[in-house]
């Protein structure tokens, strides 16, 4: 039965805002760990996280220069590299474009993004894959539909799950031509069935494969919450509702058996995302915090701060009211 949402007061643990404001480097980016050199993934993450603290916060400053490094490093057909010394775009794009969504400001640069992202296929499910396979009989490993493709972790490669969920995300505000926006359509209508099809048995996802070798997967958290908070914006099709139903249930079982401090935050967002109401996590977080401050990573400090302040901007519109 699904709980009713419960407004709980904020848990809000400053550390968490000073270990990720410490954690930006002097070129504005961030690392994965305080001290390490920038990259787009951790660096669009603190954005991300900060964007949504309160006024109390006057992060102008940091908010620029985070914004600003990602605008440097962005690569000329409009992708984003991993890490800045990369001349190959891959799945940061995605994240790069949602960061910069919620600064604003940066529309050139995230409409460039978007452009690649609904042009870049994975290497899987094309006519000649496909043409390929069928001549040659390559071995079933895995069961799933190949002709509904999402997006991989770099060009050309097999479509994954959270890289697929984080461009669905980003793609929801893309802007332009008729013609664009029929594009930008269809892939993701491909993409939300291809992660339909990917569902492991009763509710959730892993990496990318519900069944391989005839054995079947195990969901992962991080996975699935990230999968659900991309379907929300497709809960009037009955297949994507089934699919959202089962894995919110799964979710909310497997919630209190995640005992690191990433999935608990993944979680506690996600369910009040959907208005299904977590247990309070920030005890919880401060708990894990102050056992080994969460090992210094930057993304799970982000995690831990947006999972205690309310739904972010940049998910509300996903998430359609009636859920």
């Amino acid at each position: 039965m699904r709980a009713e949402i419960v407004q709980q007061p904020a848990v809000k643990d400053e550390r968490w805002t000073h270990g990720l404001l410490a954690a930006q480097n002097l070129d504005g980016g961030w690392g994965y760990r305080e001290g390490q050199d920038s990259a787009i993934e951790p660096t669009s993450w603190a954005l991300l996280a900060i964007s949504e603290m309160g006024r109390e916060h006057s992060l102008d400053r940091e908010k620029r220069a985070g914004a600003s490094f990602l605008g440097r490093n962005q690569l000329s057909n409009g992708s984003w590299p991993t890490v800045p010394k990369d001349r190959a775009g891959s799945w940061v794009t995605s994240l790069a474009c949602l960061a910069l969504q919620g600064l604003g400001g940066w529309a050139p640069q995230v409409d460039a993004g978007l452009h690649w992202l609904a042009r870049n296929w994975p290497g899987e499910g094309g006519f000649w894959w496909c043409l390929r396979h069928r001549l040659f009989g390559q071995p079933q490993l895995v069961v799933q539909d190949h002709r509904l493709r999402g997006w991989g972790w770099t060009s050309g490669t097999s479509s994954w799950v959270e890289p697929t969920a984080y461009a669905l995300l980003a793609l929801r505000a893309a802007r332009g031509s008729t013609s664009f926006l029929a594009r930008v359509d269809h892939r993701c209508r491909l993409a939300q069935a291809m992660l339909c099809n990917r569902m492991c048995a009763g509710g959730g996802w892993n990496c990318g494969n519900p069944v391989v070798y005839g054995a079947a997967g195990h969901p992962l958290l991080s996975s699935t919450c990230w999968a659900l908070l991309s379907l929300g914006e497709f809960m009037d099709q009955a297949d994507v509702r089934r699919c959202v139903t089962e894995s919110l249930d799964w979710l909310e079982r497997s919630y209190s058996q995640s005992p690191g401090p990433g999935s608990l935050a993944l979680g506690a967002l996600c369910l009040k995302a959907f208005r299904r109401a977590p247990p309070t996590v920030g005890p919880a977080l401060s708990e894990l915090y102050e056992r080994n401050r969460f090992l210094g990573q930057v993304p799970v400090l982000a995690w831990a701060s947006l999972a205690v302040q309310s739904v972010p901007r940049w998910l509300r519109p996903a998430i359609p009211a009636s859920t």
